[in-house]
C-alpha cells in the first residue's frame, strides 16, 4: 500500500495502452458523479480509489494472519461499495 499510495493520482498516465484507455473510461465516469470543479472530482476520485484499496488491504491482512476478517464477504463488499458511493457523491462546500 505506502508503495502504491503516491501514485494513485498518475494512473490515467502511466499504465499500458489498454489499460489506459479502460481506465480512463472508468475514471472520466466516476468524475462525473461529484459536484464541483474539476480538482474537487479528480480529489473525490483519488480518495475513493484510496480508500477501496486500503480497505481491500486490511480485510486480505487479516485473512492471510488468520484472523476474523468482520463482516461476511457479500456484507463487506456492499459497505464499501456504499462508503465509496458516498465519498463520490458527498456534499462540499
Amino acid at each position: 500500500m505506502a508503495q502504491l499510495r503516491g501514485r494513485f493520482a498518475a494512473w490515467r498516465v502511466e499504465s499500458d495502452v489498454e489499460t489506459t484507455r479502460n481506465l480512463a473510461s472508468i475514471l472520466d465516469e466516476l468524475e462525473t458523479v461529484p459536484a464541483g470543479s474539476e480538482l474537487l472530482k479528480a480529489e473525490r476520485v483519488v480518495a475513493m480509489i484510496m480508500l477501496m484499496t486500503a480497505t481491500s488491504a486490511e480485510r486480505a491482512r487479516r485473512i492471510d494472519d488468520g484472523a476474523d476478517p468482520g463482516l461476511p464477504h457479500a456484507e463487506f463488499v456492499g459497505n464499501l461499495v456504499d462508503m465509496c458511493s458516498a465519498l463520490l457523491s458527498a456534499h462540499g462546500n
